[in-house]
């Protein structure tokens, strides 16, 4: 049985200012997207754009830019809205305390889309290419993440068997191993996540089959990696014996199988 280590999640103090280590993952996530994407534009079809539509690296920095908007708005208000509604409709400028801790997921993604919707419009271009252009790069932001929650000693897994090798106990969590969840995020819709993606994606796709990949991919991991995860306490399993956040990824999932059909069967059509 393994303890966690208790990481000070501060990993530097420069007199008031602190720099915490959950802002440098996120730091880290960004500065990956941004070397991913350039990598992205030696890519097809990327890299055979040619014109008003051609892509280049001043393209992946806004794109970032709007992108960090996204996650930071988006994760905020979609855990205020999807995990504590009653409560920030109480307490409304608490929405504005991100110190206080509070992301999700899902929410951050609806805000890199509504990022991608307002590229794809400023620049001209069709918006299943902008997401399958960023959705081989996100991956590796979401590991940087989840590194993040274990130095935090947060979001820790359920109970786990006294005979689990890697079960840990998290201080705040009772004195019973639990799986490290955090970890096994951090390996499947992180790492595993983005080496699939990122293969799937060096092979000529059809608009929007790249992006769709990421929908499913995700959200079969992450749905998979919920059986180990705590639920929330405030909101426990819900029905069909299922978290909330298995919950939020039924609808990726099955959008995800929808946009994949949708250009399969376009591209088979425009064969015809």
């Amino acid at each position: 049985m393994l303890i966690h280590p208790q990481i000070n999640p501060v990993a530097l103090q420069l007199g008031p200012l602190a720099i915490h280590w959950y802002g440098l993952t996120y730091l880290a996530a960004f500065g990956l997207f941004m070397l991913l994407g350039y990598r992205r534009l030696r890519h097809e079809p990327f890299a055979s754009l040619k014109g008003p539509g051609a892509w280049g690296r001043q393209d992946v920095e806004d794109i970032l830019f709007m992108g960090v908007m996204g996650v930071v708005l988006g994760g905020r208000i979609g855990y205020c809205l999807f995990y504590k509604p009653l409560y920030y409709a109480a307490h409304p400028l608490e929405i504005f305390a991100v110190w206080q801790g509070g992301m999700s997921f899902h929410g951050g993604m609806l805000g890199v889309i509504v990022a991608m919707l307002w590229f794809a419009r400023s620049r001209s271009r069709p918006l299943l290419q902008v997401a399958d252009f960023v959705a081989p790069c996100v991956p590796t932001g979401l590991a940087a993440g989840r590194i993040g929650n274990f130095i935090n000693g947060e979001l820790w897994g359920r109970v786990s068997s006294p005979d689990l090798p890697w079960g840990m106990v998290f201080r705040g969590a009772g004195d019973l191993p639990r799986h490290p969840s955090q970890i096994y995020q951090f390996l499947m819709e992180g790492l595993l996540l983005f080496v699939l993606l990122w293969l799937y994606a060096r092979k000529p796709r059809q608009p929007g089959q790249v992006a769709a990949a990421f929908l499913i991919g995700y959200g079969v991991f992450r749905f998979t990696a919920e059986f180990f995860r705590e639920p929330d306490a405030h909101l426990g399993i819900l029905s069909l014996g299922m978290s909330m956040g298995q919950w939020l990824c039924v609808p990726m999932i099955v959008g995800g199988l929808g946009l994949w059909l949708w250009a399969q069967k376009f591209s088979n059509n425009m064969i015809k």
